[in-house]
């Protein structure tokens, strides 16, 4: 098994740790915020920049197999709805979002398999795409550190840094679900050939 593989399940296996570490009962706080969830975002950043080192490590080294190929997308999709569901349970994001990623990303994998079983080319991922896994990403890693609910800021209870960080937060989120349905509705359109058949 090559290195971008190795990294991969290394990805897979760090889902389920950052999943265990709320049931640990870390104590403690750093610059006010509970030191469990800066060991959560520790853990998603490091799980965030293996995605980007294993597709780098296979192109650059001609390493891409089809393993990889299957397992780098679903390890992404499992990186992300864990941590989107850890943060709808801790009362920080509308399960609304998780929801509507959860759609597209079903909706994607069913058009991906069918295209593969027709002999259709898939197509590559759009812009939207691309802005979908930025701001995703960079969004999770925000919300970790935010004390405050989704949309918090626009109730004018919060002031300063509180303030800033929640729009911050709040705006990425958004942004990352346009970003998430637009992407979807480009990989749809060249679903229409196959829908039809």
């Amino acid at each position: 098994m090559n290195l971008p593989n190795k990294l991969t399940i290394f990805r897979m296996i760090l889902v389920p740790i950052m999943v265990i570490i709320p049931f640990l009962g870390i104590k403690g706080e750093f610059f006010r915020i509970p030191i469990e969830y800066w060991i959560i975002d520790c853990v998603f950043i490091l799980a965030s920049l293996t995605d980007k080192l294993d597709g780098y490590l296979a192109r650059k080294n001609n390493q891409v197999t089809t393993f990889g190929k299957f397992l780098d997308p679903l390890a992404d999709k499992i990186l992300v709805l864990a941590a989107m569901v850890m943060l709808v349970e801790m009362d920080k994001l509308p399960a609304w979002i998780p929801i509507i990623v959860l759609t597209r990303e079903f909706l994607v994998s069913g058009y991906r398999l069918v295209a593969v079983e027709k002999g259709g080319k898939v197509i590559a991922a759009s812009n939207w795409g691309k802005l979908k896994t930025v701001t995703q990403m960079l969004a999770i890693i925000l919300v970790f550190l935010d004390l405050h609910a989704f949309g918090e800021c626009f109730t004018g209870t919060l002031q300063g840094g509180a303030f800033l960080l929640n729009l911050i937060v709040t705006s990425m989120m958004i942004i990352q679900t346009i970003a998430t349905v637009f992407s979807g509705v480009d990989y749809m359109k060249g679903a229409k050939e196959l829908i039809k058949d």
